[in-house]
């Protein structure tokens, strides 16, 4: 899984962050001569009636400023955010009849379900772990570069992991966590000798059973729990901790409008990939839609999520060949 550069199963940091990836994006289509328009939320995609068929004709900010495409309209939203909320498939009429009632159907039963919570942290030390304990004080050293993996030696570690959130649908008592630290290689993101460490955890359900996400406290109790798996296995963690901020499938879907808090726009199980992402249907092939024009080109589609852009190209490649 994975491939950088032609080395297949390689990961790679982008340089300055990922952030740095968006700015590389924009600034080359700047130089296409691409019009860019930041912190203008879309609200709604316009459409009009052509013949029997309805066209995507642009889209409104919610400010109420329209942005008319002349010949395609590509939107990058999970499809419930496309469908539901751009295209209000659930009371307009029009968008109805060209949709269907088995595709809305679907399209409505697609599952978002995610169990991460992503913790960012800022450490004022490079972590120092018992299995391989640093050769001198706050050294960078080799497996400090790799993704490392805490509370998943075993088969029974990961399924207690899971079990535990599983049967009470609350947070994993013992969360399995994969750390990353892009500081390692990239000294750009911080001030020297400190350190980002990006912790990708699981498990923990959307809407627990008891507590809420939106509770500062409640999530700083889950944050308490992942810190305390990670002190056993690298001791003086906690107390290196200069900051955090805790991203809970909530506060992921809250942010950045990802349904369900799933980053990757959709579950991936074998259930919805290939031709079943998102949805098996006799009504359009995607990236296409029902409605002429309008092609959906984020991670909802094949072959899903990732850093790749595979998504926007075979849009793009649909568009071009229509």
């Amino acid at each position: 899984m994975g491939g950088v550069e032609g080395k297949s199963g390689a990961w790679a940091y982008a340089e300055g962050g990922m952030g740095a990836v968006s700015e590389s994006i924009c600034s080359s289509a700047l130089s296409l001569g691409v019009d860019v328009f930041t912190n203008m939320e879309v609200s709604q995609i316009l459409y009009e009636k052509e013949g029997e068929d309805v066209r995507a004709t642009g889209v409104v900010t919610i400010s109420g400023e329209k942005i008319i495409g002349k010949k395609a309209v590509f939107s990058g939203t999970t499809p419930h955010v496309t469908f539901n909320q751009l295209l209000n498939m659930g009371q307009d009429s029009i968008i109805q009849d060209i949709l269907g009632e088995d595709f809305i159907k679907e399209i409505n039963s697609i599952d978002y379900t995610s169990p991460v919570t992503k913790i960012n942290v800022g450490v004022d030390r490079i972590p120092n772990f018992r299995a391989n304990p640093n050769s001198s004080d706050n050294k960078v050293e080799d497996w400090h570069k790799c993704s490392i993996h805490l509370n998943c030696e075993t088969m029974e570690k990961l399924s207690s992991s899971y079990e535990s959130c599983h049967r009470t649908n609350m947070p994993s008592e013992r969360p399995m966590i994969e750390m990353v630290i892009p500081s390692s290689l990239d000294p750009t993101l911080t001030s020297k000798g400190c350190h980002v460490c990006l912790l990708f955890t699981q498990y923990t359900p959307y809407a627990p059973s008891v507590g809420s996400w939106s509770d500062p406290e409640f999530k700083e109790a889950y944050a308490r729990k992942v810190f305390d798996v990670v002190e056993e296995y690298a001791p003086g963690f906690k107390a290196s901790v200069i900051g955090k901020e805790v991203l809970s499938p909530w506060d992921l879907e809250q942010t950045f409008n990802l349904t369900g808090g799933n980053i990757f726009h959709g579950a991936m199980g074998l259930d919805q990939v290939y031709s079943l992402r998102p949805i098996l249907t006799k009504r359009c092939h995607f990236p296409e839609t029902p409605l002429l024009g309008l092609y959906l080109c984020g991670s909802g589609i094949h072959p899903g999520g990732g850093v790749m852009g595979v998504p926007g190209l075979t849009a793009a490649k649909a568009f071009i060949n229509q």
